[in-house]
This record gives C-alpha cells, structure tokens and sequence, in this order.
C-alpha cells in the first residue's frame, strides 16, 4: 500500500531525527547538510550526514513569524544563530550549508529576507524552496494533497506524479487555534499554547478545537474542489494535536493521514534538499 510504504520511510527518519536531538552523532561525517525552518510558532534546525541520514537537531519555541511572514528580523537571526552554534558545538564541526522554506505563495514577499536572516546567521544558502514541495520530499507521495498546518497559515499543495502542480496558503492554523484554547480557558495566549501542546490534554481539548479544525478542513475541500484528491496527507506542527486527522476526513469526506510526528516532516524535507553549491 502507497500510504503504509511512505509512512514506513518518514516515520523511521522522524525517528532518527528525535533521537540525534538528545544524542547527536558527532564525527560521523565531513559534509553536513542543515535544514532551517521558520515556523510561526517554531524554529527547527535540521542537520544531515552526507548520505541524508540525520545527525543532529535542535529547535525553540518563538515568534519572530506571523502568518508566514518574518516580522522579527532581528529575533529571528539571534535564534539561528544560537542553534546553529549549538550544533555546531555539539558535532566539533561548521555548519556551512543550508537551504531553507517559505510558505506557498510567498516567494516574492518573503524569500529575499528569509536569505539575508540565514545568512546573518552564518549559513550559505543553497536552496529557498516551498514547505510542501519540501515535506514531500520526506512523504513521497506521488498523487494526493499534502495540507500542512503551521503555527500562522494552513499550506495546501496538490501532488500528481510526484510533483507539486497547484498550492495555496490560508492564514489560518496553530495561532487561531490557541486564541480558541485562550478564549475558552480565560488563560493568557503563551499559557493556552503552552496547554494545546501538551499531549495529555489533546483529549479534552479536541471539542473545544473542533469548529476551528471544521474550519481548515472547509478550507482544503474549497482548495481542491476542482481535483481528483483520493488521499490528504497531514504535516506541520499543529497536526500534532490527537485525533485531528479523523476530523478533517469526516468533514472533508477524504481519507487522511498523518506521521507518528508531523511537526519534523518539513524540516527534514528542507535538509534533504540542501547541497553544496550556493544559490
């Protein structure tokens, strides 16, 4: 089956991923490929050997991006920077090389500053891709619709023969998400997102999110009306909430799934397309 086999790929890199965090693998390589994504909600550093395997990660929470868009230029090079010296230090190595992501549709509003943040930083960029174009890149999914859901945008990309032909970005996701979390707890923004991330509460949660999940999955069935979707295949760090993915296949009426972590696909797909050669 086409979705057990891509699973099967992605769940064991997100695998490898999670553990280099804690236990990175130094010495194991001279060519390091690193991955940096943006997130509204989370800046993940991603670091791979020369035969993409992962050695090392590392990742913080933040809010240097708002709806796709860097809104804390500053901020956002001091937190590269500092993950980037901190796997650095941990591996005894330079990390040199790049490539990065951008939400669908930004290219030209965003791609110029998200170069100058990385290479503020202290990295060469070697490539500026779309997020769905780079979790494809970990899913492998021929046909269907990759829908990833970030802190500050849902991301829909449409996949046929294994290549992206149509995409949209809806400033909908992990944000609204948490101000409902906000709203219904009478807690403060950083403690109800804080509460949405923690596992042991996505059960009680599930209801309270409900409209807004209703809400994305009313977004993608518009987006890919007009397609032949068969499956819908979730990433993103919101996606991490339980039991979100039988929501949007109730509502959208198409089956849908996601990784064991869906919150590390785009990284990894972002490092897997760094190389050696500068843009």
């Amino acid at each position: 089956m086409e979705v057990k086999n891509t699973f099967s790929y992605c769940n064991q890199l997100i695998s490898d991923f999670e553990q280099t965090i804690s236990r990175p693998k130094k010495n194991q390589t001279t060519t390091y490929y690193t991955g940096v994504d943006l997130g509204t909600s989370c800046i993940v550093l991603s670091v791979l050997n020369a035969d993409h395997q992962p050695i090392a990660g590392a990742y913080r929470y933040a809010s240097v991006v708002k709806d796709g868009m860097i809104v804390d230029y500053l901020g956002a090079i001091q937190i590269v920077r500092e993950l980037k010296e901190q796997l650095e230090e941990q591996l005894d190595a330079e990390l040199t090389y790049c490539a990065a992501a951008i939400p669908p549709g930004t290219e030209l509003l965003d791609g110029g500053v998200i170069r100058h943040v990385v290479e503020a930083a202290g990295f060469e960029l070697t490539a500026l891709l779309d997020e769905p174009t780079a979790a494809n890149a970990v899913l492998k999914i021929e046909n269907g619709v990759i829908v990833d859901i970030g802190g500050g945008t849902t991301g829909i990309a449409i996949i046929e023969n294994g290549k992206v032909i149509s995409v949209d970005d809806q400033a909908t996701g992990g944000t609204h998400f948490t101000l409902v979390v906000s709203g219904a707890y009478r807690i403060p923004f950083e403690e109800a997102d804080h509460y949405k991330r923690d596992e042991a509460h996505h059960q009680e949660l599930l209801p309270v999110l409900t409209p807004v999940i209703e809400k994305v999955s009313s977004i993608v069935s518009e987006y890919i009306a007009q397609h032949n979707v068969h499956e819908i295949y979730l990433v993103g760090g919101t996606c991490c909430l339980t039991n979100i993915e039988a929501i949007i296949e109730k509502r959208t009426g198409i089956a849908t799934y996601k990784p064991d972590n869906p919150m590390f696909v785009t990284p990894l797909g972002i490092a897997l397309n760094c190389t050696d050669q500068v843009l």
